[in-house]
């Protein structure tokens, strides 16, 4: 199974490192993310300038091949499409905190699973509960590996994605 991997934290952000790197279990993963924060872009994408799109090294995914876009998660799932090739699923996060109720509308990593449904990929989009004292990532991405698993053995309804 070949996976997208997106975010709207930033291709530097421990979520989207522990989500990519447990998404290796599955199959061929490509990281595409942000170059910096973008959190609460909602779906917007950009259309009035030329985005850069650059392979990156630096952000410790050891041999996922890991690029960086100075433009929206939506932005970075197109790309990642057009430019890598079409994914088996698209997976975005994990959030550094909670998408419920009407952020949803607001959150770049919802966004980023929508642009991939839209594009009749299975997306899911992923958050973790920042209210603790403790942030496990790691525990998120396992949970996060469980759910892709089985959507990528059951399958999604075409253009449902899922948080």
């Amino acid at each position: 199974m070949r996976i997208l991997v997106s975010n709207d934290d930033g291709i530097f952000s421990p979520g989207i490192k522990a989500l990519g790197l447990a998404m290796r279990a599955l199959g061929e993963v490509f990281v595409v993310a942000p170059d910096m924060e973008q959190s609460a872009v909602g779906h917007g994408i950009t259309v009035r300038r030329p985005l850069r799109f650059k392979h990156t090294q630096s952000a410790g995914f050891g041999e996922i091949p890991a690029y960086r876009v100075d433009g929206t998660p939506a932005d970075c799932v197109v790309l990642g499409v057009h430019l890598l090739g079409r994914p088996d699923l698209v997976v975005s996060g994990i959030n550094l905190g909670v998408n419920l109720g009407l952020d949803l509308t607001h959150s770049g990593t919802v966004a980023a699973a929508l642009e991939g449904a839209s594009l009749g990929i299975p997306s899911i989009a992923f958050s973790l509960d920042t209210s603790g004292e403790v942030l496990d990532f790691q525990e998120a991405a396992r949970w996060a590996l469980a759910i892709a698993r089985a959507v990528g053995e059951r399958g999604l309804p075409r253009g449902c994605s899922s948080t």
